[in-house]
């Protein structure tokens, strides 16, 4: 069980100056990786340049200073842009700022309550399934501004599939200046990685766009075109209050808490496998539902643990929270110095790093193995939960996916339930072989197998009795679970043999369907004398309860 307790206060004990010159260096290397990708997401998700920044400052650092991963580095993610668009389009900034709010209040209940080690119990195939669904959110959502189009009049469209039929409809007005922009900063950023191993290529396609915007005679809108930039420190921020409102956003901040609790954990996941270190998941948990408070009151928007940037922090020396305190230390002082030139960066470069912001997050080669390999029912959860993702929203993609894997895993575990007439002679006591030969009419066995519960419980309409039985075992060394559904229906198969003046045996009852049953008064019911260690004292049972 984890302690509660953030990893800063673990890692300085042992703190020295080198480790401190690398984390700051580290620290301002991802910070320069951030910039763009904050603006980038910021804009994806509906709201201004700014925020993205302020939620990598704010969320950044505290979730630093009060998590449980070493090396964690916070921001905004793709995974939340197409949800805080939605909420942002319907209930405005309030309305987001009070879905976060209680998605941290979910977030630190979950990690005070040790729910760190639950999130594995979300399916694979869901998170793959709605991490490629948003991934193809956002390329349609870029795509407007990659070729330069404007929507037609009086439309603003909200969902995937209404900006997708905007673009369609607005094609005609694509600009070829915005597709030429677009595509050398996509170009850019594939190529980049290759030649410049230290320079993010996000930062060199935003310098080549405003570079060929402000010296070509190329017409393209730019971040100051469509919002206002200031170099203003986050400022404190309490929303109007609805209960409305309030009641309204819970579905919303159910997802971001999932999402937040998935990403930041599976982020600390892959960094401890980098370090060979060990990351505390509830202390994680409470610090992303701080730091999520916290961005939401200055202006933010959510925030998680980041995977590609906290990549980069390791890769660069970071052993310690520290680094990402840095971090958001350095984008405080780009915000005040550099926040006014950001209005010059253009659509398309902001599309393009949004393409491959999708491209590295969509996991297709994942998706297209598991459509090969996968059993059927793990590939109808993973095309309905990435299909409606893209037709509906994340919140209803999650609920409707939950519910069909956990129906079909319902489905499969009733599948390997089932109930057996005794025909073989038990392995484990061969020294009772030529006695069981000779096993009398009036003695019945059954073999219960997998667990007994409510998708299972009709197995026990399987057992028949003859007119000529006196007494049934019921073997239940293979039944690792029972609940109370089960049990009812096993409480009617006694009251039917009492009134057949039949006798129940059961033999080898393991230990949670023992405490079902004597919780529930059912030994009583059937009498304790009646259960037995193993088949060899049942069939003994039996035969002295016939004579």
């Amino acid at each position: 069980m984890n302690q509660i307790k953030p990893m800063l206060l673990t890692t300085l004990k042992s703190y020295d100056r080198s480790q401190f010159v690398k984390d700051v260096t580290a620290g301002i290397i991802v910070a320069i990786i951030a910039l763009p990708l904050s603006i980038a997401l910021a804009l994806a998700s509906g709201v201004g340049p700014q925020a993205g920044i302020f939620t990598a400052i704010v969320a950044g650092f505290v979730i630093s200073a009060f998590g449980g991963s070493s090396v964690q580095i916070a921001g905004p993610t793709a995974a939340f842009a197409t949800i805080v668009a939605g909420i942002v389009a319907q209930d405005g900034l309030d309305g987001l700022v009070i879905s976060t709010i209680l998605a941290s209040i979910f977030l630190i209940l979950m990690g005070l309550c040790h729910f760190g080690s639950l999130i594995k119990f979300i399916p694979y195939t869901i998170t793959t399934g709605f991490t490629s669904g948003i991934a193809v959110t956002i390329v349609i959502g870029q795509l407007k501004d990659f070729f330069g189009v404007t929507y037609p009049n009086g439309l603003k469209p909200i969902e995937t599939m209404e900006k997708l039929n905007a673009f369609a409809l607005g094609f005609s007005s694509f600009h070829v200046d915005a597709l030429i922009v677009g595509g050398v900063s996509l170009a850019i950023l594939i190529i980049s990685p290759y030649i410049f191993k230290r320079i993010p290529g996000s930062l060199i396609a935003v310098v080549i766009g405003i570079l060929m915007v402000k010296f070509l005679p190329l017409h393209v809108s730019t971040i100051g075109n469509l919002y206002t930039i200031t170099n203003d420190l986050p400022s404190f921020h309490i929303p109007a209050v609805k209960f409305s409102m309030v009641k309204s956003s819970i579905p919303n901040a159910f997802t971001i808490a999932v999402l937040a609790a998935i990403e930041s954990l599976l982020s600390c996941v892959v960094a401890d496998g980098m370090i060979n270190g060990k990351h505390r998941s509830d202390t994680e948990l409470v610090a992303q539902g701080l730091g999520n408070i916290a961005s939401a009151l200055f202006g933010g928007i959510p925030a998680t643990g980041a995977i590609a940037r906290t990549a980069a922090n390791i890769k660069n020396g970071g052993r310690t929270p520290v680094a990402g305190m840095v971090h958001s230390i350095t984008l405080v002082i780009v915000l005040v110095v550099l926040m006014p030139f950001a209005g010059m960066i253009p659509m398309p470069t902001i599309a393009a790093i949004l393409f491959v912001v999708a491209y590295n997050m969509c996991q297709w080669r994942t998706f297209v193995h598991m459509l090969k390999t996968a059993p059927k029912s793990d590939i109808i959860v993973l095309i309905v939960t990435f299909i409606l993702t893209v037709v509906f929203d994340l919140v209803v993609a999650i609920e409707i996916g939950m519910v069909i894997a956990c129906l079909l895993f319902i489905k499969r575990m009733s599948e390997e339930t089932h109930v057996d007439s005794w025909v073989y002679v038990d392995d484990d006591t061969p020294e009772i072989d030529d006695h069981l030969a000779r096993l009398p009419l009036a003695i019945r066995v059954y073999e219960i197998t997998g667990p007994l519960f409510f998708g299972a419980s009709d197995a026990i309409e399987h057992i028949v009795v003859k007119d000529f039985t006196k007494c049934l075992i019921l073997r239940m060394r293979s039944v690792p679970a029972l609940d109370s559904t089960a049990l009812n229906a096993l409480k009617d198969l006694v009251d039917t043999c009492e009134k057949k003046g039949i006798t129940i045996v059961f033999s080898h009852v393991n230990e949670q369907p023992m405490k079902v049953m004597k919780k529930a008064g059912f030994i009583e019911l059937v009498g304790k004398e009646h259960f037995c260690p193993n088949i060899a004292a049942a069939l003994k049972h039996a035969e002295d309860c016939i004579d």
